[in-house]
């Protein structure tokens, strides 16, 4: 079947044929129908986080159900699914406590020796043990999801990473509460999903800030109700000085070093400062030493402290009630052999989201 490689960093992703195993116990083979170009994928191909090549990436991905392994009962041939990148084992302590978002236990029967994905022989690396830009995809079935036949498959897509995403953290990781100030950095994707969720909970400000001014607009229709052009003006001050000192919460939706500072320092005294984005690994984020008297909180979210098969249905229903919009999240949509042009696109900020086509229904 065809798949995107990536050789290494900085490389072009090339779309070549590679051999892909039947589905073990406890997976399902998928085609692809439509994929996501998330800010996550680009992090590895310009060689922000390491990796294990060759690789294929794509991890916010939907499809359908070609065939399942042994001992499958949650999802069968014909479904329509969305494609989770994490796929929890369901009886570790964190999946115990309800956070499978953090499980890190192997859902596969698999070895480094025993890969899905082949190339000449050697073992291709699945991304998120996804690997979506392909034609198919084997993966753990505790990470699909069944959807409805009145959702499309891009929009499904786009539900298993930026919308999971954005969304979580600010109903699970933050709890935003009615009334609340809010400030996001980063407008894209990600930030989109963040603001109109706290549309959703009822915040009474929300703070959009960016670079990019027609991503600003678009953060307005979203629901954000100021907007900050962080090239025009600081924006720790131009946030305390919309906010009467600071926000309650502050989401970072980018993942660099300053701008994590930047969201702490925008939080007031009490306040939550949530990093979402995928700050590189040899970073670190400095805070000031008094935050014992300010009482503030420094906190991550991965993947929106997703409860996968509980938060995404209530994401679907919202959507399918007009409270969440997704289909305005895309910008622009791709076949899958313009990939490296979508990358292009995604990196020069022309962007919220992109689709690849991959396949059809």
């Amino acid at each position: 079947m065809q798949a995107a490689i990536l050789h290494g960093p900085q490389i072009p992703l090339e779309i070549t044929e590679v051999n892909i195993d039947e589905p073990r116990a406890g997976e399902a083979l998928v085609r692809v129908i439509a994929a996501g170009v998330c800010h996550s994928d680009l992090h590895f191909i310009e060689g922000t986080y390491p990796g294990r090549y060759p690789m294929v990436l794509g991890h916010e991905v939907a499809g359908i159900v070609e065939s399942v392994g042994p001992g499958v009962t949650n999802v069968a041939s014909g479904d329509r699914v969305i494609m989770g990148f994490v796929q929890p084992c369901g009886h570790c302590k964190v999946c115990d406590q309800g956070r499978p978002n953090l499980c890190s236990n192997s859902t596969r029967d698999r070895t480094s020796e025993q890969p899905a994905l082949l190339l000449e022989g050697k073992p291709v690396t699945q991304m998120a043990n996804v690997g979506g830009f392909a034609r198919y995809s084997v993966m753990a079935s505790s990470g699909l999801l069944k959807i409805p036949d009145s959702i499309g498959l891009d929009v499904a897509a786009l539900v298993g990473c930026s919308v999971m995403t954005g969304y979580g953290a600010v109903v699970n990781t933050a709890k935003v509460e009615p009334g609340s100030t809010v400030a996001v950095i980063g407008a894209g994707g990600i930030g989109l999903n963040i603001i109109q969720a706290a549309r959703l909970a009822g915040a009474s400000q929300i703070i959009a800030i960016d670079m990019v001014e027609h991503k600003l607009s678009t953060a307005k229709e979203f629901g954000a109700t100021d907007i900050v052009n962080a090239i025009e003006m600081d924006p720790i001050e131009a946030v305390k000085d919309l906010s009467s000192g600071g926000v309650d919460f502050s989401f970072e939706a980018i993942g660099l070093k300053i701008t994590s500072e930047q969201a702490y320092q925008m939080a007031t005294r009490g306040g939550t400062a949530v990093i979402v984005g995928m700050v590189p690994p040899t970073d670190n984020i400095e805070i000031p030493g008094r935050i014992w008297v300010e009482e503030k909180t420094l906190k991550g979210s991965f993947y929106g402290s997703a409860r996968f098969h509980v938060d995404m249905p209530r994401i679907l229903d919202l959507y399918q009630q007009g409270k969440l919009n997704i289909d305005g999240l895309v910008t622009k949509r791709w076949p899958f052999e313009k990939i490296n042009d979508a990358f292009t696109s995604l990196k020069n900020g022309e962007v919220a989201r992109s689709i690849l086509e991959i396949g059809s229904e």
